[in-house]
């Protein structure tokens, strides 16, 4: 039986009746991140130079920081060296939130800015946290329009990092490309004391291929340890060929360029609670925006969960929202399949939010048409857009 026959099997009147009507809530303690809660945002970027590196890194800080000063959104930054040892060097700044930061660090234009530096550092990690509490000699806070505000409150978080890479290959080359990233050998597991790659699942729709990983620890030193394997180096270069993108894995330049460009950072996660159920599955949903709107479908659909989360008939136990540029990805761990409750499932609760979604996302690319209100446009926009599992990996059957 299709989605389209589930749907209208399952669904029926009470489609309407979901979307103008909220089911009594339930009061849980939340696993939540958020990059759009509005609160000001601290970046800390550590450095290790390389040895006579200095002079060329300050002049390339130099004329980062005057183009850095007139990114919207950006308020203030600092340049520190360590007392202890010179090489190890720390850039801090500060921004009205975590949106433009964002919009900034995965652009084109950060790219070309950042490429000075490379040459001089032999390390990096990059840190991002949202403010919380300020003590000290310090001014009141500006408006909140004028440079963001404080974290209303400390989340709940489960020890986990997400990320996500995508990218795409070259049209009549899906079933090769599906073949070779389904048949690597899983690296192990455990990175070092403090590091454990928790989950991989890989999903493609069309010719764009979606990898989400789940990782206890340091998300850099997991991507190392995962880059440095011998298998996936072999499959990475086996693929090579295909990607629409060229790219020399060989050449830390090349490698650094392509997956800074294939970043797609995780900018909500929402889970009713800590654990994983076992009956629950998962699915990768793809919402291509319009021009200049990922921000604002990713930021619909955020509130969306957020809202659902509380609602004892959702079937999604959690749900995390990828965005880069005008890419939107949600990847849901749902219980039973999509087609149940196809209103929750795609994060439309709201009584207006189809006409909103219709508004903001390329329904060409998903060759869907309008809001999706009726049985038929769920069923057809829960087909078009959910995305091919070609593999899902935990750390125990890694």
């Amino acid at each position: 039986m299709s989605i389209s026959e589930r749907v209208s099997e399952r669904v029926s009147d009470r489609v309407s009746d979901r979307v103008s009507h909220r089911a009594p809530q339930r009061i849980s303690e939340r696993v939540s991140q958020s990059a759009f809660d509005g609160s000001r945002l601290r970046v800390i970027l550590l450095l290790d130079l390389h040895d006579g590196a200095q002079k060329q890194f300050l002049e390339a800080y130099e004329q980062m920081r005057n183009q850095v000063a007139s990114v919207p959104g950006h308020i203030s930054d600092q340049l520190c060296q360590s007392i202890e040892n010179p090489s190890q060097w720390l850039i801090t700044s500060e921004w009205e939130s975590a949106p433009p930061f964002l919009a900034w660090v995965n652009s084109e234009e950060h790219v070309e800015t950042v490429q000075p530096l490379h040459s001089c550092v032999r390390d990096t990690r990059s840190l991002r946290f949202s403010v919380l509490r300020e003590t000290g000699n310090v001014a009141p806070p500006l408006p909140d329009s004028e440079k963001g505000r404080f974290q209303a409150t400390a989340r709940v978080g489960d020890g986990v990092v997400r990320h996500a890479l995508t990218f795409t290959v070259k049209p009549g080359s899906e079933r090769i490309v599906a073949d070779l990233l389904a048949g690597y050998t899983s690296p192990q597991a455990q990175v070092d004391e403090n590091t454990r790659l928790r989950r991989t699942s890989l999903f493609m729709h069309g010719n764009r291929v979606v990898r989400a990983i789940e990782v206890e620890g340091d998300l850099m030193a997991a991507l190392r340890h995962v880059s440095r394997q011998p298998e996936v180096r072999a499959v990475e270069e086996a693929i090579n060929p295909y990607l629409e993108q060229d790219r020399d894995l060989s050449d830390p330049g090349s490698a650094r360029v392509f997956f800074t460009r294939a970043a797609l950072p995780a900018v909500h996660h929402v889970a009713v609670g800590a654990g994983q159920p076992q009956d629950v599955k998962r699915h990768a949903l793809f919402y291509p925006a319009k021009e200049g709107s990922g921000m604002a479908l990713a930021r619909l659909l955020a509130r969306e969960d957020e809202a659902a989360a509380d609602d004892p008939a959702n079937p999604v136990h959690c749900s995390t929202i990828f965005q880069r540029d005008d890419i939107v990805v949600r990847l849901v761990d749902v219980r039973g399949d999509l087609a149940h409750d196809p209103v929750l499932t795609l994060g439309l609760t709201g009584g207006r939010n189809g006409a909103v979604l219709s508004r903001l996302l390329d329904g060409d690319a998903l060759g869907v048409d309008g809001a999706p209100v009726t049985e038929r446009d769920l069923a057809r926009f829960v087909e078009r857009s959910d995305m091919k599992l070609v593999t899902d990996r935990t750390a125990s059957s890694a």
